[in-house]
């Protein structure tokens, strides 16, 4: 396939990117870990990890159980999800197109890192990446004017360590695990919450929305939670509908990774180069004169 796509990661924002690649002719596999820890659940391929399938807005992901079975997903239009942290798989995808949108913000180093030369054209989600040394593109992940701006040579913002605003809430939208342990939701994604009322717990503590809204994400039930994870998120605009569709931020990264992979088009995308057979010319000529 000259069009094969990995994005390593799942989550929402990596699932925005997927579903744009995939409406745009791209063959794609996600690769995730075995137990991902993703909150908005209901928009994200990470799901199919637990779930064996999801439908995001009007894209499908199966989960496959290896290599060639995500290759016959892909070909019969399908996303593809493998859980393979170590990425052992690329051997056989051979992809044309790798995007690290794992989010790590640069405060985790993964077991196998990002590298120029996983694909001829690998892309780099937010802070942790260079451009130029470990990706060939960084897209800017941190909410303000460059949202979604590709960049060429450096990195993008730092992380801030603080939670974007999202209808006038920053911090106190998101919930965070009190104490360590295994987390049950008490509520569900699409619920509407009072300030007050309690949405989960982690492990005998409950863990309550400091605002009034609907929830918009939760961590999956029986994940094992440290203290002050974040294990889910409270949206003050009490819309509904945006629970289960990808968010502004999300499909302006997906837009920004569009840009940086499609100013690859040549000589990357294209593997095979035909000379121009007799018709061809003769149809040249015709349009000439």
């Amino acid at each position: 396939m000259t069009r094969l796509a990995v994005v390593r990661g799942a989550g929402d924002l990596a699932t925005a990117v997927g579903r744009r690649l995939h409406l745009c002719g791209f063959a794609v596999v996600h690769l995730e870990v075995a137990r991902p820890t993703v909150i908005r659940r209901a928009v994200a391929f990470a799901s199919a990890v637990f779930e064996g399938r999801i439908v995001v807005e009007d894209a499908e992901a199966r989960l496959a159980s290896g290599p060639e079975e995500a290759l016959r997903f892909v070909e019969t239009g399908n996303v593809a999800v493998l859980v393979d942290p170590e990425m052992a798989s690329l051997s056989v995808l051979k992809p044309s197109l790798f995007v690290d949108a794992t989010m790590l913000k640069g405060k985790v180093r993964p077991a196998v890192p990002t590298s120029l030369g996983l694909a001829p054209c690998v892309i780099g989600l937010g802070p942790g990446f260079t451009a130029g040394e470990d990706v060939h593109a960084v897209v800017e992940t941190q909410r303000g004017h460059d949202l979604g701006r590709v960049i060429w040579k450096g990195q993008a913002a730092p992380y801030s360590g603080i939670p974007g605003e999202v209808g006038g809430a920053g911090a106190e939208r998101v919930l965070r695990a009190p104490c360590a342990g295994s987390f049950q939701g008490l509520a569900a994604i699409g619920d509407l919450m009072r300030a007050g009322d309690p949405v989960a717990r982690v492990g005998n503590q409950d863990v309550n929305a400091s605002i009034a809204g609907v929830v918009r994400g939760l961590l999956h039930d029986g994940l094992e939670a440290r203290e002050g994870q974040k294990v889910g998120d409270v949206d003050p605009r009490g819309d509904r509908r945006l629970c289960f569709t990808i968010s502004d931020k999300a499909n302006a990264v997906a837009g920004g990774v569009l840009e940086a992979t499609f100013a690859h088009v040549e000589p990357w995308l294209t593997t095979e180069h035909t000379e121009p057979t007799e018709k061809d010319k003769d149809g040249e000529k015709n349009l000439e004169g």
